[in-house]
Formats: structure tokens, sequence, C-alpha cells
């Protein structure tokens, strides 16, 4: 019998192989096309993905950090000390050491309420300290690291700098309907600026009596600013005043000695031996009379000065050079001041509130010079200044008195000065003046 075996084309074997035959050729069709299409119904997730998903991501290595870096700002308040604010900071015996070392700079005890200061640390260690001043320097402190073998070494060091600010060169300009002050803050500046320009012009002004409405002023200024805020005024570089229709002009300039000062347009000097008032814009309630009724006593009897109504403690100038003669109160005059001018002149200010700090006889005194402070002190019903001049020890009406200008633009310094002139003139005029203006450098 032939041993060999095949298929048969019939019979139940036959079938049943036929029928996985066809089955797996199925299968194998599907997977092509499942293959070619990229479809599937099929949701099961590829093994590299499943491994991936497994693997936990681990954190980033921690990146060092650097020191940290804090600035405390501050207030001085009324009756802070050095020692109150910075208490938490260091110890009494570094306090001490501190105030010490700032002495010879600046005496912390002249510490003012309404100042600002600023503390800065790392790490809760204080790197420097700042105290501002005024508006034009501040205070630094820095703590100095302790040097090995050195004994003597401070442990603070202290400097004063010029606080930075941006300047702006304008004009500005305004009209006055009842005082300069009003004039000058509806112009849009601050009142700060009427006391100036009343200085300028307060030898060929009395801005008491002699301001009428319509009056008109115009000055070039230097506008300072600190991170974009306005920090006031630095300079007035030139100025005008048109009073009862009288143009009176000024230009800042450094005369042959190295002093800056006003001069008109043809070179004499504003200032005069004299200012014209003691004060600045207040109102006259008693004239220079031989015959008065005294408020108080109800005679008459001679008034040989003039009286400027003004509020308890408006300060009081001196309106010359010159020397203290006297420093004193009685029943009558109150607290008053005596001053000795040149060419036998003789100022005396009564019924003042207090004097001025470190007034006494034999003290020479400036011109403008803050001498004490409008009071109601001896014969008076209220707050004023009683001011009063003699020449060789006679009165003389201070209203009547024309005082000559002090020295002019050298004939050396004349043909620079012309220059500038011409340069700032038309810079007041408001027609010729636009934006920020570049200023001739003689005027620096």
């Amino acid at each position: 019998m032939n041993k060999n075996y095949r298929f048969s084309s019939s019979g139940p074997k036959r079938k049943k192989y036929l029928v996985i035959a066809g089955a797996c050729a199925a299968a194998l069709t599907l997977s092509a096309l499942f293959g070619i299409f990229g479809t599937t119904s099929d949701t099961s997730t590829p093994v590299a993905a499943v491994e991936q998903e497994k693997t936990v991501e681990q954190p980033a290595p921690a990146v060092p950090q650097g020191p940290v870096k804090a600035v405390h700002p501050g207030i001085v308040g009324n009756g802070d000390t050095a020692s109150s604010i910075l208490a938490q900071w260091f110890n009494p015996a570094e306090i001490h050491e501190l105030a010490q070392i700032c002495k010879p700079v600046f005496p912390l005890r002249q510490l003012r309420a309404g100042q600002p200061y600023r503390v800065y640390t790392e790490d809760g260690v204080v790197t420097r300290l700042e105290y501002e001043i005024d508006n034009d320097k501040f205070l630094t402190i820095t703590p100095q690291k302790k040097q090995e073998g050195v004994e003597a070494c401070p442990s603070f060091t202290a400097e004063l700098h010029d606080i930075p600010y941006d300047y702006k060169t304008v004009r500005v300009a305004g009209t006055v309907s009842s005082s300069l002050f009003e004039a000058v803050e509806q112009a849009g500046e601050n009142a700060s600026l009427a006391i100036v320009l009343a200085d300028i012009f307060g030898w060929e002004i009395d801005f008491i009596r002699d301001l009428r409405e319509g009056d008109k002023f115009s000055a070039v200024v230097e506008k300072r600013y600190r991170d974009g805020e306005f920090k006031g005024y630095k300079r007035v570089l030139a100025a005008s005043f048109t009073n009862q229709g009288e143009l009176h002009e000024g230009f800042r300039m450094k005369d042959e000695y190295g002093v800056y000062q006003f001069f008109n347009a043809e070179g004499g000097n504003l200032r005069r031996a004299f200012l014209k008032a003691p004060l600045s814009f207040q109102r006259i309630s008693s004239n220079f009379s031989r015959s008065r009724l005294h408020p108080v006593l109800k005679t008459y009897r001679p008034h040989y000065g003039v009286d400027y109504a003004a509020p308890t403690g408006t300060p009081v100038h001196a309106i010359g050079d010159g020397t203290v003669t006297k420093v004193a109160r009685d029943h009558a005059a109150g607290n008053y001041i005596k001053i000795r001018h040149v060419n036998g002149y003789e100022s005396g200010y009564l019924h003042l509130s207090r004097f001025a700090k470190g007034m006494k006889s034999g003290k020479r005194i400036r011109q403008g010079e803050t001498i004490g402070y409008v009071g109601s002190t001896g014969y008076a019903t209220g707050p004023h200044l009683d001011f009063r001049i003699q020449k060789n020890g006679s009165y003389l009406n201070p209203r009547q008195i024309i005082s000559p200008r002090s020295e002019p633009v050298s004939k050396k310094q004349m043909g620079k000065f012309k220059t500038l002139v011409q340069e700032l003139r038309p810079m007041l005029n408001p027609e010729t003046t636009v934006g920020t203006i570049t200023v001739p450098n003689e005027s620096n």
C-alpha cells in the first residue's frame, strides 16, 4: 500500500482545512487594508507609547538662588530719631558708632520730620542707608566689612551726594489780577516762583504798594524733575515785569567777582543798597506821620515808621547789609532789632514775635537775610511790623528813600553782557518762545 497521503478533494477533513485556510486569508487581507488606510477601531496603545507613559517625569534640579534683596522706604515722623528708626537693624552700640561717623558729614540729630529715607538689605542684612536732607542733597551710610588684623577699620562710611534731577528751561508768564502769588498760581506755576520774582525786582517795585491789576510778568526758568515729577525751580535766568505800564527787566550774569547778579538791559545792577520793603506781599496799615492818633495810647504823637500788617510769624528781612547794634525788648516797641548800615543809615524793626536764630549785637547781616518774625509784642493792636529808618540820627520816611544802585556791569564785561541780552530777551516774548529753550552759556 502506498504510504504517501494527499488531501482529498472531498470528505470531512478537506472541508475542515478549507474553512481554516479561508479564515487565515481573510485575516491577512483585513490586516493589509488597515495598514494601507491607517484607520482602525482598535484603541490599543503601541508598546513604545505604553513604555513612555509608564516613565515618571523627574523634577528639574534646583537652581541655586541669589541673595534676597529688599528696599525699606520710610518717612521721618514727628519725634523719630536715628535710634528709633534703625533699632530693628542695629544694636545701640552700632547706632552710636554710626551717629559718630555721620557727625562731621551730617549730624543725625538734624533729621527732619517729613523727609524720606530708604534702608537697603540683602538677606536681612543692611547694605546701605539713604536719607534725603533737602531738595539738593542726600546722605548715604554704608556698613563696612571688618578687615582681619585692622582694629581701627570703621564699621560705616558716610557721604553726601547731589540729588540727580532732569532739567527743562522754559518760559512762564502771567497777568496780575490781585496779587503776584495768585498770578503765578493762575499761570500753572508753584507759588515759590513769586518769591523769586519779588527778590529779583524787590529794589524796583514795592509789591505791597505798587502792584496793579493788569501788571504782567515773564521769566525764563529752569524747572527740575525727578522720575518725571516736577520738583521745583533751579534758577531764573531772565525775567521781565511790567508794573503800571513801566517795563522792568533782569538778566542773570556772573560779575567780575564771580557772583551771579541781575542787571537791567543797560547793565545797571537791579540790586540797590536798600530793599524797598523788609517783607513781601502784605499791606501797609499805617504810614509815616509827624502826628498820628496812637491806637493804644489814644494820643496824637509822631509815627516815625511804616506799619506793615502781616500774619504772626511772617519772616522779616534786613533791607541792606549792615551790623546789628541792638536786639532787645521794651514796653512800647516789644521785641525789636536795630541795624547800622553805611553812610550813617540805621534801620529798625519793631513788635517782632521772636528773633531769628543767632541774632545778637555785633552780628554782620546780609541784605535780605531773615532777622526776625512779625508779631504783636509791645504796644500793638494786632500783628504787624513797625519799620523805621534813620540817617545820622534823624528819622526818614522809608517810602521816600531813593537808594543808590550797586555796582553795574564792568566795562570789561559789557560786550559779553550785551550779547547775553540779545539772546535772552526774545525768550521772554511769547511770540518768539516755543517749548524747551536753549539758553546761552553766560547765564549758567
